[in-house]
């Protein structure tokens, strides 16, 4: 399926100058034909941007008309002048799209504790609000403004059936690393053509983003910027999803397009070689499960064993131990890309050279750790740790 955007919506991708590569898109601008619901979830740091204060005031709504994105600066730490920053860009791009300030929602990431340069975030604004549009190239440009670190674009759709019409959900996200659930530095905007009430929208997006942006980890830095916000414009069909079957084909439909989304993060994950993904079956709870795949994904030698490719189980299980989890160590079995290597608490024989060449020779990594305490299964992605990584990071402002 082609990646279009929903009806009742037109985006833009522009160079404003607020990154210092020349020339690269770093301000993204959606815009709705008709206010929309929108409903957003947000980091749990508390060290948080003044775009995410200014969005969590405004959502849930019924009334809002866009977001405006910009990259390359995150407006993270800048006190009272950031905030007046962000509600000047709300202002701006409202201006721009003829609405109203307080029907615009922000976004922004980058550089944490410098101002926003506006002279540019305005020249920016003003041309993305004349270059908005509807083809995909428009999507991709709007895509590609949100980047920072990120060496690709990433762009996710679905569509479900409700009252015998079609409806699409799209969305845009931005992450590479300072990664880390609740919620993972990552922005996302997705979009849909279907009619909803706030408080069914913020129940979706919740549920959608706890099995997606929430199951991710690159290095576990929780970010000040995190930001989901899902938009439903109603152009479709102004008539809101109230049954029950049709309010859960949307859900079905928005946790598609958030998995995807959620998945290419650490597939994309900065200096990484490998996608990990982790399975933690017979938990005894979501929590359990949760926090078990959560230990495993941000271990630094779990990390570099995989980077290594080096099947070194001992520390996927001794993390699994220090979880803080209750559980029977003798029901545990592990298997790292299919291959057995402990059952029933024990290890058994393997041949290590042909798990290594498994590990080596293929970017994508299984961990599947079995308990035996239930019946709960939980899928979770983190990628490797690499000398790139750390050169990436140690340089990002200097």
């Amino acid at each position: 399926m082609s990646i279009s955007l929903p009806v009742g919506f037109r985006v833009a991708g522009v160079h404003a100058g607020v990154k210092h590569d020349d020339g690269k898109l770093d301000l993204a601008l959606v815009a709705t034909d008709r206010p929309a619901t929108a409903v957003g979830v947000y980091t749990q740091n508390l060290v948080f941007a003044a775009p995410v204060a200014l969005d969590r005031q405004r959502t849930p709504s019924d009334q809002i008309r866009g977001v405006v994105v910009n990259s390359g600066n995150a407006n993270a730490c800048t006190g009272d002048r950031g905030y007046r920053d962000a509600e000047q860009m709300a202002a701006l791009a409202a201006a721009a799209i003829g609405a109203t300030p307080e029907q615009l929602l922000v976004m922004s990431t980058g550089v944490i504790g410098r101002f926003l340069p506006m002279e540019k975030i305005e020249k920016g604004i003003a041309a993305a609000g004349q270059q908005l549009g509807v083809s995909d190239a428009h999507l991709v440009a709007a895509a590609q403004a949100m980047m920072t670190t990120d060496t690709r674009h990433k762009l996710a759709t679905a569509s479900f059936t409700a009252r015998g019409k079609t409806f699409r959900v799209t969305g845009m996200c931005k992450g590479a690393a300072m990664i880390g659930p609740n919620m993972a530095t990552m922005l996302a905007v997705v979009m849909t053509d279907a009619a909803l009430a706030p408080p069914d929208a913020q129940r979706a997006l919740q549920a959608a983003v706890s099995e997606s942006f929430n199951a991710i980890s690159v290095d576990g830095h929780m970010s000040t910027n995190d930001t989901v916000l899902l938009l439903a414009s109603g152009a479709a069909d102004a008539k809101p999803l109230l049954a029950p079957d049709d309010r859960a084909a949307f859900g079905r439909a928005l946790a598609e397009v958030c998995r995807e989304l959620a998945r290419m993060i650490p597939a994309d994950g900065e200096g990484a070689t490998h996608l990990v993904t982790i399975d933690i079956e017979g938990a005894a709870d979501r929590a359990s499960a949760h926090r078990i795949a959560k230990t495993i994904a941000e271990s630094a030698l779990v990390k570099t064993a995989i980077a290594g490719a080096d099947p070194n189980w001992g520390r996927i299980v001794s993390a699994a131990g220090y979880a803080g989890v209750p559980f029977d160590p003798s029901r545990v079995d592990l298997r790292l890309n299919g291959f057995l290597l402990y059952e029933a608490g024990s290890p058994v024989s393997f041949d290590a050279a042909e798990v290594s060449r498994s590990i080596r020779e293929h970017r994508d990594t299984s961990i599947v750790l079995t308990l035996g305490e239930g019946d709960t299964r939980l899928r979770f992605w983190t990628t490797d740790l690499t000398a790139e990584y750390v050169r990436l990071n140690a340089d990002y402002t200097t």
